[in-house]
């Protein structure tokens, strides 16, 4: 019979019956799954109750507690009329047992949380370039699973749908400030946007003042006078393509306010671009959810802030 020496340990004696000379016969360590089956007979005092918990046949169950029995070198569970109940060497293991099955759940629970917390994924919008941002966090952090995405005007809520974990656009955006923590990255002047021939078309520049009467028709989510994004012209309903905006200007139609770092505009040879004095200038911005534990966003944060600059005028 399994004893306990004075510090709690269980000796398990030589045995000279079936279980003589069987310890770790099967030349494996101990499997956590026979471990398991172990507990759950023991809560049920079971064996059929047990295997019904555990979605197995009972006579298949026996045979994993005959195994587990059979690697430790003792008899673990007596069979009685009204099912099982433990051994002494069996009430000696249970416990030990159970810490073993809690120190693995917990020792997977912290792998996992770790694969967790490597991982982000990081929006982006319009015409920004986050190459620099998402490179510069790759190298930081070679291990974490690292994935873009970008959206579009009307996907800005993919950061509040958690689709996204982090988002970098330009401000303003539809978030309420308690929401949100929001990180500015740089800033870029405004330029206007004319079809050839337009009366503003030869000039050198242009100024806030001189765009003030204009109408504007804003994005789904602008929230301020001068969003990153405008088309000005009477009448002009809301659109939220990009391409369809400078459509319109190129028909005459509208003209449009944009950030000098988006060059998409100087790729129509119909268009023509205007700087503009005395504007506020555009900011780019990184946008987290607030409270949010995962540390890649600090990360991302920092190298966001430390390599993304302006593009060069």
């Amino acid at each position: 019979m399994a004893v306990q020496d004075r510090f709690g340990n269980l000796i398990i004696p030589k045995r000279h019956d079936a279980y003589a000379g069987r310890v770790n016969d099967l030349g494996q360590d101990l499997e956590l799954r026979l471990v398991r089956y172990f507990t759950v007979v023991a809560a049920h005092q079971h064996f059929g109750r047990a295997a019904a918990d555990l979605h197995v046949a009972q006579p298949a169950l026996s045979r994993q507690i005959q195994r587990l029995e059979k690697y430790l070198g003792v008899r673990l569970l007596d069979r009685i009329p009204q099912g099982t109940r433990l051994t002494p060497a069996g009430q000696s293991f249970l416990p030990r047992a159970q810490a073993l099955l809690q120190a693995a759940r917990q020792a997977e629970l912290a792998v996992r949380e770790q694969a967790e917390t490597e991982r982000i994924a990081i929006g982006y919008v319009e015409d920004l370039v986050i190459t620099a941002a998402v490179r510069e966090l790759r190298r930081r952090y070679p291990d974490a699973e690292i994935a873009t995405r970008y959206l579009s005007c009307r996907d800005v809520g993919a950061l509040s749908d958690k689709r996204v974990d982090a988002l970098i656009a330009r401000a303003p955006l539809p978030f309420a400030a308690d929401d949100v923590f929001t990180t500015p990255l740089y800033e870029e002047p405004r330029m206007l946007a004319v079809p050839r021939g337009h009366p503003l078309a030869d000039r050198a520049s242009v100024t806030a003042e001189e765009l003030a009467g204009e109408e504007a028709a804003p994005c789904a989510f602008e929230t301020a006078d001068w969003t990153s994004y405008r088309i000005l012209g009477a009448g002009v309903p809301p659109i939220e393509s990009y391409e369809d905006k400078l459509e319109l200007v190129a028909s005459g139609r509208a003209i449009a306010v944009l950030p000098v770092g988006d060059r998409r505009s100087s790729l129509r040879p119909d268009l023509v671009t205007i700087p503009i004095e005395d504007a506020p200038p555009s900011q780019v911005v990184l946008v987290s959810r607030k409270g949010d534990p995962n540390p890649m966003i600090s990360n991302l944060r920092l190298a966001a802030k430390t390599v993304l600059t302006a593009p060069a005028a």
